[in-house]
């Protein structure tokens, strides 16, 4: 008699908004989840789960500057694709800081930290990943060169002490698309597979496939993606940058990055973290989804995807409904800790003494710096990626700095040249309510409005839909005044020139206009509806 198996049902992406490049292990019956951050800090969010699907942030790998300086850091510059392993009882989390110390990787007995000062590896362009033998051999498998060029190198390493113990050689050289990157080595079932994404981040992007018996080859390629939409009307795209992992249920599973564009074909969300099972057919290739269009929004699958060579079992009994909490829901911070939630990060490292929870408790003070926020310095913001299309952000803001050109506020970002903000500034020591739109590079003041009298607080709000960002302003915090309009498709990676990894935040700042202030911007909450 043909035994039925449980199905359960959840939504993708399981980690919406900006978390690219995700990496997955396992530590008995527990997941991490790991995700490339660039150009904000703390750098890699770590991320639990017991079954793939409900994850919760329990911290940052790179918490502190002796791990990662990224003060200067451009846009989409900084950490790349991070791998993390667990190992013989140590977690180990590998990735490049791509304009600073290269290749590198960091250590810990507890995925909630303490993780160690980075230790470096020689070779290696970008996305290094590592792979421990049953030999006891450890690899360090890499990207290098650019475009078309881009291939997969390896080299063994003492895990100690991160020295190359073998010489760099070429391993696999894909499939003839261009940036072969994200590799990963894995041995299952006596077998070496090497897997990268191909055809760089857009709508070629794909996951391909090779196997060897031996760890660096020749690998024999597999002649289509194992994962891609590149060929189909979906409303996930650029599929790729793909983790395999054993799942609780002894099924294979991936995590990839995908992009939900809308129906003009753009997206400010950028590239978000999605779950899928595997299926291993009966020549032994595990599949994910080939055009097939089987990776949805919506997802019902068995508990169980069958072993290698038996395919995936479907059946429509027993459905489970797995209810989601993050990024699917409303939240609001109050900033009556000690410490800041882990949903938010500073733009680069933040400047020594530029915030505080404690000099106004229950409230975060803000100390605008030099660099605004069209620089690329040291900037005083803190903020959330936005995780759904349609949103509204807000804030109560007191502006207690009374230089000329001190201002504070609400903002929405992609990068130095794409942003509005919506806040306070100081002008021959009034207080004036403003609205600002800065695309390509262009900054311009689109609103300004007297307050009445000194009042220093205003309550700000940003909402969002498919076609553009509103900015609101209140003195009461219930009639709400329109200042401006920015298009959405100006904060989308796909109107960014050059490179745009990353997807919008939406956070609070302030700014001193060339200068640091010596009063702060109190912010007494920071509220998000999805």
């Amino acid at each position: 008699m043909e035994m039925k198996r449980s199905q359960i049902k959840y939504t993708n992406p399981v980690l919406p908004g900006f978390y690219p490049d995700p990496s997955i292990t396992r530590a008995g019956e527990d997941y991490y989840l790991v995700c490339s951050t660039f150009e904000y800090f703390p750098g890699v969010p770590l991320f639990h789960s017991r079954d793939l699907i409900h994850w919760k942030q329990i911290g940052h790998v790179l918490d502190r500057i002796s791990q990662l300086d990224i003060r200067n850091c451009g846009s989409s510059d900084g950490i790349y694709a991070p791998t993390i392993r667990y190992h013989d009882g140590m977690f180990y989390m590998i990735t490049t800081d791509v304009r600073g110390r290269g290749n590198f990787y960091v250590t810990a007995a507890d995925p909630a930290g303490p993780w160690s000062d980075p230790v470096s590896v020689p070779f290696g362009g970008i996305d290094p990943s590592l792979m421990f033998d049953e030999d006891g051999k450890v690899y360090v498998t890499a990207q290098q060169g650019a475009g078309y060029d881009s291939h997969i190198i390896q080299y063994e390493i003492d895990i100690a002490t991160g020295a190359a113990l073998t010489e760099p050689v070429v391993i696999w050289t894909g499939d003839g698309g261009p940036w072969l990157e994200g590799p990963h080595l894995y041995k299952i079932n006596g077998m070496y597979y090497i897997m990268a994404a191909s055809g760089g981040t857009a709508k070629e992007h794909r996951e391909i496939i090779g196997r060897s018996h031996s760890p660096y080859g020749p690998f024999e390629e597999l002649a289509e993606p194992i994962l891609t939409h590149r060929g189909i009307e979906h409303p996930i795209q650029y599929l790729g940058h793909a983790d395999l992992i054993e799942g609780p249920d002894g099924g294979w599973w991936a995590v990839f990055l995908g992009v939900r564009l809308g129906e003009d074909g753009y997206g400010v969300l950028g590239r978000e973290t999605y779950l899928a099972p595997v299926s291993w057919n009966e020549n032994g290739w595990p599949m994910i989804d080939n055009n097939d269009g089987t990776v949805g929004l919506e997802m019902c699958v068995s508990e169980r995807s069958d072993v290698q060579g038996k395919g995936t079992e479907r059946s429509d009994s027993s459905v489970k409904e797995a209810v989601q909490e993050t990024g699917h829901t409303s939240g609001r911070h109050e900033f009556d800790q000690s410490m800041l939630p882990y949903d938010l990060v500073f733009l680069r490292n933040p400047a020594e003494h530029s915030w505080s929870l404690e000099e106004r408790p229950g409230w975060l003070a803000l100390r605008g710096q030099p660099a605004g926020l069209s620089d690329a310095g040291q900037t005083a913001f803190i903020g959330r990626r936005q995780q759904q299309i349609n949103s509204e952000w807000s804030t109560l803001l007191e502006l207690e700095a009374q230089e000329d050109g001190a201002e504070a506020g609400l903002c929405v970002r992609m990068n130095e040249r794409a942003h509005y903000e919506v806040g306070m500034i100081r002008r021959d020591g009034l207080p004036l309510v403003f609205a600002r739109l800065t695309v390509q590079g262009q900054s311009q003041l689109a609103a300004e409005v007297p307050v009445s009298g000194s009042a220093g607080s205003v309550y700000l709000k940003i909402s969002a839909d498919h076609q553009e960002y509103c900015l609101l302003y209140s003195m009461d915090g219930e009639a709400w005044t329109r200042l401006a309009v920015g298009p959405a498709y100006e904060l989308s990676p796909q109107a960014a020139e050059g490179n745009a990894f990353t997807g919008v935040v939406v956070g609070i700042y302030a700014a001193g206009n060339g200068r640091e202030q010596t009063e702060f911007a109190y912010f007494d909450w920071f509220e998000w509806r999805a």
